[in-house]
């Protein structure tokens, strides 16, 4: 069965790839080699590989920039996605398709999570879009499943964990602050593609959500890392009011993997053991990249 993968030099299009290379034949063109805005592109490459399944691993993920390269963001996170739901109908194939926890508005009382039937409502340029390419999945494909997921890491790309550990280092002793009101669930990418293969195996289709087990605010999944590492900076918790950005971020992130769950297909284990397996593995690599 062959796979065609957009988005393969990112964070999580990587880690798909990794997981799912022995049991698939994964055809992973590069983001210039495969432009999924592109119609006539879409339309001829698809025809030329034949695959049973796309898996959409793209996006614009620079949720700040969204707001300011709103025109860019609608292409790819929209109109591409259209495009590969499109597509896939016209050869009655699957479609796999990435969304996230910002098509919500995250205020929905705490610590209640967020479910599959929940009506979307984003705060964001960024979470539109992905409600928007949620629709567009939903409006001109048959056969898809889409995996809301949210809070990722990995070795790989640009995230937050990396973020504030190169704050950490920058720093030096000087405390740094993050904030305690905004909580979810950290989320290896590893595991996400694991989840996906999963589903692939066998043979779902709907709306999932497909986040780590439990939930933390990012100051104490910044803490747990420090804590782990060894990081002497210091840190401190903060409002999200105290360091306004360009796009909203919902507070309340928390993803309830209940369809997951229900048909018992659910392998997403607790955070705080993903993150431990990620630190003993990566720890000294992540560091020295940082460094």
């Amino acid at each position: 069965m062959k796979i065609l993968l957009t988005g393969s030099g990112g964070m999580l299009g990587s880690e798909c790839e990794a997981v799912l290379k022995d049991d698939y034949k994964i055809i992973a063109p590069k983001k210039d080699e495969f432009d999924i805005t592109n119609w006539d592109q879409v339309t001829t490459d698809v025809n030329q590989f034949s695959p049973d399944i796309i898996l959409n691993c793209a996006g614009f993920t620079e949720v700040d920039d969204c707001e300011t390269e709103r025109t860019l963001c609608e292409r790819i996170n929209v109109e591409g996605t259209r495009n590969l739901a499109q597509v896939v109908s016209r050869y009655e194939k699957i479609i796999v398709h990435i969304s996230s926890n910002f098509v919500f508005n995250g205020k929905k009382k705490l610590p209640q999570p967020y479910f599959e039937d929940d009506p979307m409502a984003p705060i964001s340029f960024y979470g539109l879009t992905k409600m928007e390419s949620e629709m567009a999945v939903k409006q001109n494909s048959k056969k898809y499943i889409i995996i809301r997921t949210g809070w990722l890491y990995s070795i790989r790309g640009r995230n937050f964990l990396k973020d504030v550990l190169k704050a950490a280092l920058r720093n030096n002793k000087e405390p740094i602050k993050v904030e305690d009101d905004q909580l979810g669930s950290p989320t290896w990418a590893h595991s996400l593609a694991l989840q996906i293969k999963t589903l692939i195996d066998n043979k779902k289709e709907g709306t999932y959500h497909a986040t780590s087990e439990g939930y933390c605010s990012r100051y104490k999944w910044a803490k747990y890392v420090f804590d782990k590492m060894g990081i002497k900076t210091p840190i401190l918790p903060c409002s999200t009011k105290d360091y306004p950005r360009p796009a909203a971020r919902p507070l309340n992130s928390i993803l309830e993997n209940r369809q997951l769950k229900t048909e018992g297909f659910n392998i997403m284990v607790p955070w705080e053991r993903d993150l431990d397996a990620f630190i003993e593995k990566y720890g000294d690599e992540l560091l020295n990249k940082l460094d």
